[in-house]
C-alpha cells in the first residue's frame, strides 16, 4: 500500500469505487478500474497525486478507450495537497481526480 493510501485509510477518506493511483503499472490500475464497472458501479473515480498524476492520465483513457468505451470523463478536479515529510516539515503536492461515468 503506497503512502498516499495509507494517509486515506488512516483518514477515512477512501470510498468505495475510488482507484488510487501508485506505482504500479498503469494495467494493474485499468484492471481496477473495469471491475468496478462489471460490478455495477455507475461512476469510478481515480485519484493520484505527484509523480502518478500522468500515470492517472493514462489509466483514464485506456480505461475508456480500450475496455469500457460507453464511459466518459464526468469532471476532472486539480488541485495541491499538504503532505509532511518525515524529518516533520510540510510540502505541498499537486493532485487529480477523474471521474469516469457510464
Amino acid at each position: 500500500m503506497s503512502e498516499y493510501q495509507q494517509e486515506e485509510a488512516a483518514q477515512g477518506v477512501a470510498q468505495e469505487n475510488t482507484v488510487l493511483i501508485g506505482k504500479k503499472p498503469p494495467m494493474n490500475y485499468v484492471l481496477a478500474v473495469v471491475t468496478q464497472f462489471n460490478n455495477g458501479a455507475k461512476s469510478v473515480k481515480i485519484r493520484a497525486r505527484g509523480n502518478a498524476i500522468s500515470r492517472a492520465v493514462d489509466v483514464a483513457e485506456i480505461s475508456r478507450n480500450r475496455f469500457v468505451t460507453d464511459a466518459r470523463v464526468g469532471a476532472i478536479a486539480i488541485g495541491s495537497e499538504e503532505i509532511s515529510n518525515e524529518d516533520g516539515t510540510r510540502s505541498k503536492v499537486s493532485s487529480i481526480e477523474i471521474i469516469l461515468g457510464r
